[in-house]
Order: C-alpha cells, then structure tokens, then sequence
C-alpha cells in the first residue's frame, strides 16, 4: 500500500531483533531493562522523535515509531543496550508503513510468538505505550494503533481457542523437567528470580509436580516472600545462592539481570545438576556445561517442544488472521480518511462560499426567487460532490497525496491541517 496516511518527510517503522532471526546470545546483547528504556525515551524525546513505543522481552526488543529514516530508531536500541549497528545488520529486522503496521497486529496477538498464542506480549505493549504516553511520545496515529492491536487480541482471545490449553516458556519447562527427571516430587528444586516468568514457572511447579522441596532466592527478598506464602514455598536469602545451588537437583534461572549470576565458580557439585536458564540475556554461563553432570537447558531448546495443544492451536490461525484483517483494514481506513479529511472540509467550504454567492447573486435577480429551496438543493449537490471526491481518495488504487496536490490546485484551496 502506498504511504497515503503518513506525512510525506515521515514514515512509520517497526525496527528490532526477535528469535526468528537472532538467537539468546543475540537478543540478550539488544535486550532493554527498565532503566535503558527509560534513557532511550528521554533520548528520543530529546532529539524530536514525534511518537514511539518500544518493548523488551525475551523473545524480542522492538521500537514501533516514526522517522525520517529507520537508522534513527535502530540507533536508540545501540545506544542504550549492549548491541551494535554490525550485529543488528544481521540479526535484526525493519518493516515499514503497511508491513510495521502488519507486525504489530502479527505479535500483540500472539501469532508472531516464540509459542503460538502467548498473549503476554501485549500486557507488555501495554506497559510500552504507557511509558511512551508519560513522556509525550504517542500521537494520535500510535494511540489509535496500540488500541486497535489491543482490540484484535481480545477478540481473538475471546472468540478463538488460539490460547487454548497450557503453553507457555513456563508450562514448557516444567513438562521438561517432570519428562527428565525421576521421582521429580522428591528432588530439591531451586528457583532463582521472582519475575513474571519466574511466578508462572513456581506456579506451573507446584500444581504439577507436588513437590514440596521448592526454595526461592530472589534479590529482592520480601519480593519472594509474597510469592512463596502463596505457594507454601522455601525462601532464602541471595546471599545463600551458592550453598542452595549445591542441595539442588534441579535449578530454574528466570531473574532480569543484564549479565550471568551462576558459572561454574560458585558450583560445588557432588550430583547431578539440571539447570534451566528462562533469562535473556542468559543468567547461565555456558562453562557450567565443563563441569561433569551439569545439564543446561535454554528457553529457545524449550520453546521448539510441540505437543498437540500447540498443534490444536494451528488450527485457529485462519480465523484469528480473519478477525486481524477486519480490525486492521478499519485502522488503516481511519488513517486513509485522517489524511484527506483537511482536503475535503476545506473543498466543502469552497464549493459552500460559491453556493452562498451564486445564491445571493441569484435572489438579487430573479423575481419570487425560493432561496430556502435552492439552499436545500445545493446543499445535497456539494453533499454529493465531496462524497465523490472522498471515495475516490478512500480507494486503495489512488494515489492519494497526488490527488490531494491536485484537488487542492484545481479549487484554489488550501487545507488547515495535515
């Protein structure tokens, strides 16, 4: 589709890396905490950015904005993370106009997911776009988007069985480890982080495998503590990690830190030792795997198991892409008609000022002249008249900034905003 609802200067992007493209290594280096999204919105504010909404999680870090020019978006993710333009050239991605817009019905309904059907992605657009709004960076366009993605996954989530059955990295895990290890309800397990995926996999933990050996560490202690009297877990403090991570026969990793907080150092290992690293960027150094026993299992190896809840799934995706193209094409008709609307009011205020002049011309010189009627009349021609001339711009054939320039010349018009 052509660029006929963006300024012409001004484009709309989606620029990122996810895991089509780059591994954990690759998505751990552009990953964004709290603090660098924080600086990339204060930065992009700074330099004039118009609106933008970025998000950050395992499987992806992406920036939905406009630019003059996809360099200045991809620029901020370098900027405030670990990676660099090199390394975005080959794993990273950009979609413009109609194909960013595609993206971002595509992942905040779960179909562009590591795991078909996991909604957790748009409670994170969600938080991305309040961020964005805290900072004046969502104008009308990015407002009316985000809140149309948001309508299509409810949608989907209501009236499709797209998210049917337990599926998630955390469910994944836990069938992981209940197929690999024996006797799984009498072995020490150890949960290190207390996050959104470090809840779900306790959760997931608990109703499936009924064991009740499970301690929590987390950094934040009282963090964990409102986890664990919820669930009649184990808590210890940060400082015990190394001591907990010698009793444990099974070890979870799922904490937010930007660099590796277990290797093979702070092991002492007289069993064996399944470790599963949930965190990107990975918690787990990979020599922890020079040591004998020790299993390292990553999130990517977990989100390639398929099962028949997943493959149930695939059978909704025509009618969840159906409900997507509905939604999307009422966006992208809103947009169409935001840029010509300035054009068809200011003709409508053209054709009324010759209307009122004729008329009055008109009374002047014809006797028994019936003004009331004639101003009906004319009124549904000009009504007419401009629902030609928007049908035609309404049209995905039409060029619309061209007969925008062209409308505009012929009836000596010039519209108010565009």
């Amino acid at each position: 589709m052509a660029n006929s609802y963006i300024s012409k200067s001004q484009y709309f992007y989606a620029v990122g890396v996810s895991y089509k493209k780059a591994d954990a290594v690759a998505r751990g280096k552009f990953s964004l905490d709290e603090t660098a999204k924080t600086n990339l919105l204060e930065q992009a504010k700074s330099e004039g950015i118009e609106s933008l909404l970025v998000t950050s999680t395992c499987n992806r870090t992406e920036i939905y904005g406009f630019a003059e020019h996809p360099y200045q978006l991809i620029k901020l993710i370098c900027d405030h993370s670990k990676g660099t333009a090199e390394e975005f050239q080959k794993s990273g991605f950009v979609y413009k106009n109609q194909e960013a817009i595609n993206h971002i019905f595509r992942v905040g309904t779960g179909l562009d997911s590591q795991i078909l059907g996991d909604f957790e992605i748009i409670s994170q657009l969600k938080t991305g776009f309040t961020e964005s709004r805290k900072f004046g960076l969502i104008n009308t366009f990015m407002d009316r988007l985000t809140n149309a993605v948001i309508q299509a996954s409810k949608k989907i989530k209501n009236e499709t069985e797209i998210s049917s059955g337990a599926t998630s990295v955390a469910f994944a895990s836990v069938q992981y480890i209940i197929r690999n290890v024996e006797d799984i309800s009498n072995k020490n397990i150890l949960l290190f982080g207390a996050g959104k995926i470090g809840r779900n996999t306790c959760e997931n933990l608990v109703k499936h495998t009924k064991n009740e050996h499970i301690t929590l560490i987390n950094r934040t202690k009282d963090k964990a503590e409102k986890l664990a009297g919820k669930l009649n877990l184990i808590v210890r403090d940060f400082s015990e990690l190394h001591l907990e991570l010698q009793k444990a026969d099974v070890v979870v990793v799922a904490t937010g830190a930007q660099n590796p907080t277990v290797d093979k150092a702070i092991l002492n290992l007289k069993k064996p030792l399944l470790i599963l690293d949930l965190s990107i960027p990975k918690n787990v150094n990979e020599n922890v795997q020079e040591l004998e026993g020790v299993t390292l299992i990553h999130m990517d190896h977990l989100a390639q198991m398929t099962d028949d809840t997943l493959e149930n799934r695939k059978k909704h995706i025509p009618a969840a892409e159906a409900i997507i193209e509905e939604i999307k094409e009422e966006f992208v008709s809103w947009t169409k008609a935001r840029k010509f609307a300035p054009t068809i009011n200011a003709l409508k205020e053209k054709l009324n000022a010759i209307k009122d002049s004729e008329l009055d011309f008109q009374s002047k010189k014809i006797a028994g002249f019936n003004e009331e009627q004639a101003e009906i009349i004319s009124a549904r021609i000009i009504q007419k008249i401009t629902t030609h001339f928007a049908n035609h711009l309404k049209d995905d054939n039409t060029l619309v900034d061209e007969s925008i320039e062209w409308i505009e010349k012929v009836f000596q018009i010039e519209a108010s905003a565009k």
